[in-house]
């Protein structure tokens, strides 16, 4: 969304029009996500998140100074909620339930769901590597190419705002962190 599209439409929703507000929780819904993703909560945790974003978003909606950047708002204020999570945090639940970690499709015919099955373990493996290769890269490069990979992308103020890096710095960073990513792959033979 065009910031003064944005604008327009928190200024709408402030003089209570409902489909203003339905168009902004569409457009920048998505920002949001990915600002939550990119701090790797928990299920319950990342909805609690966002729920909490759009509460304090519609409590502030009619205080808000800058309406054309509500997306750097709601970004910042997506970080600082996960963050306050994450300082909540005590602990972490591990399952090793095997329902929960391998949940295979028991419908078609028994060959089918053999090759399917196997099909789904190298897939699970590719994108094991992946990650793995991923969780290496360090914290930056992870938080800023899961807040780039959000659909629809959001703008680099919006990502400036959320992870508190420099406009200009983002585009090589995410270059050095995708190359850093590629070797690593390459590297495993997985490219």
């Amino acid at each position: 969304m065009e910031r003064t599209e944005v604008g327009a439409l928190v200024r709408s929703a402030v003089d209570g029009d409902a489909a203003a507000w339905k168009a902004i929780v569409e457009g920048l819904g998505p920002l949001v996500w990915s600002v939550v993703r990119a701090h790797r909560l928990s299920d319950a945790d990342a909805h609690e998140v966002y729920q909490t974003v759009w509460f304090r978003f519609a409590q502030h909606l009619g205080r808000i100074r800058e309406p054309d950047k509500a997306g750097s708002w709601l970004a910042s204020t997506a970080r600082h909620e996960c963050l306050k999570v994450h300082r909540e945090a005590r602990r972490l639940v591990l399952t090793d339930d095997p329902q929960l970690l391998d949940r295979v499709s028991e419908d078609g015919v028994p060959e089918q769901s053999l090759l399917e099955a196997e099909e789904a373990q190298a897939q699970s493996e590719r994108v094991r590597w992946l990650w793995q290769e991923f969780e290496e890269l360090g914290d930056r490069c992870r938080q800023l190419l899961r807040v780039l990979i959000a659909s629809p992308p959001p703008s680099y103020q919006e990502v400036s705002a959320a992870l508190d890096i420099a406009v200009g710095s983002i585009g090589p960073l995410r270059q050095r962190c995708l190359r850093r990513l590629r070797a690593r792959l390459e590297a495993r033979g997985t490219m």
